[in-house]
């Protein structure tokens, strides 16, 4: 069983199309989705839900007003403004802002704070017209967006071994945070989708110095390849000096934002030549990934 995760230097480079796209090339493939802060593969492989699970993580904080006695030293020592201060001797706590660090916990006098731990979101797994999907959603203001990441993946894993399946294709999180850490860590390979322009190629460049410094094989194709070739010819270059290996690159077309609206990946609703194109970046990835 292997892994590929599908990842971008920002968002809106073109990540989830390509990663739709191999889905629907994959063969007994598992898929998961780790953008979990703005997960939208679903979007388009319209998942059947069969399992949900709450996402548990850190606590929040809660005042009981029959215990509390006014006294507001919760209010001025959270460091978050997370305690509105209702009224006179009335205080509250604002959920969005609560950082779950406890401080309010350990300095209440008449212990009138309780630390129940914080339901941050829900994670999926489902059915797809390509095969199983695990997928999540984290909540509004949630964070520990990594601790949700490393669950969809381990999740998707059980899926493979129990299906005997060969691939897991991960539609991985834009940038360099630590959701994307949780995303390639332990991989066997990641895709780095860019765009031919200066922004791209310094977020490139800072997230082949991320699957550097972790060890994972890296590959890199050019979205929009056709806006500056100049551009994509210096990613080419980047790629051979890195030891990164560039798998091609996907022409500007409005049949990409077409098959979004349909809810379709490009694979099913793109022009021949375009899926072509695709198709071969797909055989390329699978002949390094799956020797």
């Amino acid at each position: 069983m292997k892994e590929l995760v599908v990842i971008s230097g920002k968002g809106g480079t073109g990540k989830t199309s390509l990663t739709s796209s191999f889905a629907a090339l994959a063969e007994k493939s598992v898929l998961a989705d780790c953008d979990v802060d703005a997960a939208d593969l679903h979007l388009i492989l319209e998942p059947n839900i069969k399992q949900t699970t709450d996402f548990i993580s850190g606590n929040e904080a809660i005042i009981d007003a029959d215990k509390c006695l006014g006294c507001g030293a919760c209010w001025q020592k959270c460091r978050f403004d997370a305690i509105d201060r209702v009224d006179v001797g009335q205080y509250r706590v604002d959920s969005s802002m609560c950082e779950g660090c406890g401080v309010c916990v350990e300095i209440c006098p008449a212990d009138a704070v309780d630390f129940p731990d914080s339901n941050c979101g829900q994670w999926f797994i489902s059915d797809t017209r390509f095969g199983p999907m695990v997928h999540a959603k984290l909540g509004i203001a949630a964070e520990n967006s990594g601790k949700l990441v490393s669950i969809v993946r381990e999740e998707a894993r059980k899926l493979a071994q129990n299906r005997s399946s060969e691939l897991i294709v991960v539609d991985g999180p834009p940038g360099t945070g630590c959701p994307v850490i949780a995303s390639i860590t332990g991989t066997d390979a990641v895709l780095v989708v860019t765009e031919p322009t200066m922004s791209g190629i310094h977020d490139l460049e800072r997230v082949r110095s991320l699957t550097k410094h972790f060890d994972v094989p890296t590959f890199i194709c050019v979205n929009k390849w056709d806006l500056n070739p100049e551009n994509t010819k210096q990613i080419e270059k980047i790629a051979e000096e890195s030891g990164c290996h560039f798998v091609g690159k996907v022409p500007y077309t409005k049949e990409i934002t077409a098959a979004q609206v349909q809810g379709k990946s490009v694979i099913e609703s793109g022009s021949e030549e375009l899926k072509k194109n695709i198709k071969e970046i797909w055989e390329e990835l699978c002949s390094q990934i799956l020797k």
